[in-house]
């Protein structure tokens, strides 16, 4: 293993627990060293770049036209008003990550989105995306058992996985299937009849969508004793969650699915597995695990690479640029919004359950593409010297150093040009 230095790794340590550094942040984060910079990450303060960004005021849900009496006109009006609110949530969350100066609030919040993956392709509720938004910032790097209780009667997540559809006598396994395999305990620790349990134990849930709350209708729910991975009696959505946060088979999942996100796609070995567990322990504290992931050894192997997901690339950009994108131009707006789907990825649409693919999925000839043309917008919309050199974009992008192959193409370019192909980069797009 070769370790980086003091410099390259809370350079990492801004990269992973977060989206890059704003301008001038890194180097004062580097002058403070790794331990000093890592418990400021963990213990985020004030957050101006929140406040600046509020919450955008929705208003309410698009009314449906009655199915007896369809209208055309409604129709087209209230999918207009969704894809308006869709459009307003999406650049908003794309703003508070570029300005936040609390990486690590929304990278978790980014990452919740990605493991409860929850697309309002089908929810068709920018307001119950919002508000699933809202639980995984304020849930996010704390217990995870209170996470998960939220979630098991999340608005959005009912609609995304049938919930609604599961009541006594035709139970809807959707839910609980997936909240064990994807959610909780990861295949091969659960049976199909502890599907079939779990599915009667999680009947009588409807949402409200102009509430934006979930009720559980009793008429609808089986109150027969089940039994869950050996657990018997009348259960309901709360107690099931209890017994899959008590699995331990649990720890060790939710350990392994933030290693692959912040460290490595190779799974940890048995005994560093076994420290994350420990430092998550029975509270379940995500922030402690977090700590024990970055105290690892391979945290900071220079082995250890990641590409960089559309989005995580995007925000990285705007902060380093100093942008964000409700304050560019809204025909380069839209330009760059292109761009993020061209590479495959906006937030609130992953296009399943299972989340968003990994690794060299984002390595496509079209999505490089998408990365160059994105990056000329950003940086023609920047205010990026006309003399800026390969050092000087290597320190605005954080980047350690450039391959001899980077920087010979980099010398044939300059200023804003150059900051646009080391965008595109293989030392920028793959986070080392």
């Amino acid at each position: 293993m070769t370790e980086l230095d003091e410099h390259a790794a809370v350079r990492r340590l801004i990269d992973r627990f977060g989206f890059g550094a704003k301008p001038g942040a890194l180097a004062k984060a580097q002058d403070a060293g790794f331990a000093t910079t890592l418990d400021a990450v963990l213990a985020p303060g004030t957050d101006p770049g929140a406040q600046a960004t509020p919450v955008p005021e929705l208003g309410p849900e698009p009314e449906k036209p009655s199915k007896k009496q369809p209208d055309p006109q409604a129709k087209k009006r209230a999918k207009q008003e969704l894809k308006k609110q869709s459009a307003a949530i999406t650049e908003w969350w794309l703003d508070r990550m570029a300005a936040t100066d609390a990486p690590l609030v929304e990278r978790m919040t980014w990452f919740w989105h990605g493991h409860f993956a929850t697309s309002n392709q089908k929810v068709r509720s920018a307001r119950l995306m919002l508000a699933q938004n809202e639980t995984f910032r304020r849930l996010g790097r704390g217990d995870f058992g209170a996470l998960a209780h939220a979630m098991i009667v999340d608005p959005a997540l009912l609609v995304w996985l049938d919930g609604q559809k599961n009541k006594v006598g035709a139970a809807n396994e959707n839910l609980g299937r997936e909240f064990m395999e994807l959610f909780s305990l990861g295949i091969g620790n659960y049976s199909e009849t502890d599907v079939r349990e779990a599915s009667r134990a999680l009947t009588g849930w409807l949402v409200d969508r102009d509430a934006g709350k979930a009720r559980l209708v009793p008429r609808r729910h089986d109150t027969k004793d089940k039994t869950v991975l050996g657990h018997t009696g009348n259960l309901d959505a709360s107690s099931f969650v209890d017994i899959l946060v008590a699995h331990p088979a649990s720890p060790r999942f939710i350990a392994g699915r933030l290693w692959a996100r912040l460290v490595s796609a190779t799974p940890p070995p048995p005994d560093v597995l076994n420290r994350l567990v420990a430092a998550y322990g029975p509270g379940h504290d995500i922030t402690a695990l977090l700590r024990a992931i970055a105290s690892e050894p391979a945290f900071k192997d220079s082995a250890t690479t990641l590409v960089k997901q559309p989005v995580e690339w995007l925000v990285g950009l705007l902060r380093g640029l100093g942008l964000r994108p409700s304050q560019l131009p809204e025909k380069t707006k839209l330009r760059v919004l292109a761009g993020l789907r061209g590479m495959g990825q906006i937030p609130f649409l992953p296009p399943s359950v299972g989340g968003w693919p990994s690794a060299a999925s984002w390595l496509t000839t079209a999505a490089g593409l998408a990365r160059v043309q994105t990056a000329r917008l950003l940086t023609e919309a920047s205010k990026v010297p006309d003399g800026t050199d390969a050092d000087a974009a290597a320190r605005l992008l954080g980047v350690d150093k450039w391959s001899d192959r980077t920087r010979a193409a980099l010398a044939k370019v300059s200023g804003k040009d150059l900051v646009a192909v080391a965008a595109a980069s293989p030392e920028y797009v793959v986070s080392g």
